[in-house]
């Protein structure tokens, strides 16, 4: 069970909120676990759920390297929670297990990813645990593959999911409690 109670359903009268939650539920995440335990603090859950699902589901970086990403960050922080869920429009659009796990683990020599995939996920992983290795030198090979408004992207995407992640984490929420 999560530290904090999720509010019921028929607890969130906020028509808004009721419909952020339903496009959580359809994408998978975050689930409405997380999104109710959220809406206890209606304006800050809005603001928070339209946050994260633009985060992942809008923009000009693929869905799926996002979805794979997130992933990532989210055993990087720990957190077995947002690790077990799965964006059902990144399966939808052919993203398999075997690939976040390829994406998670040791993707280097994975010929599944393309040098710009590779170079995202070195960007997710070396942001926080080798934040020195971000230099203009990365930033310049990043270039090669990416838009200036990709890397951003990018980069807002890996900070934003990865505190997300740490904040659910001390939740304590388990997949099963919605």
């Amino acid at each position: 069970m999560t530290f904090v109670k999720p509010l019921r359903p028929e607890e969130i009268r906020d028509p808004e909120l009721q419909e952020l939650i339903r496009r959580c539920e359809a994408l998978g995440v975050p689930d409405a676990l997380f999104a109710r335990v959220l809406a206890r603090a209606p304006g800050h859950a809005k603001a928070l759920l339209r946050a994260l699902l633009h985060s992942h589901v809008e923009g000009a970086v693929d869905h799926r390297l996002k979805e794979i990403i997130r992933v990532r960050l989210a055993r990087t922080a720990g957190d077995p929670y947002f690790a077990g869920l799965r964006s059902a429009l990144a399966r939808q659009a052919g993203l398999d297990e075997s690939t976040i796990e390829a994406g998670a683990g040791s993707f280097e020599n994975d010929p599944r990813f393309t040098a710009a995939e590779k170079w995202a996920l070195r960007y997710a992983r070396e942001m926080y645990l080798n934040p020195e290795k971000v230099d203009a030198a990365f930033y310049a090979e990043g270039k090669t593959h990416y838009s200036e408004a990709q890397i951003m992207e990018l980069g807002a995407f890996i900070a934003f999911h990865y505190g997300m992640q740490a904040f659910a984490r001390t939740l304590a929420p388990g997949p099963h409690n919605a």
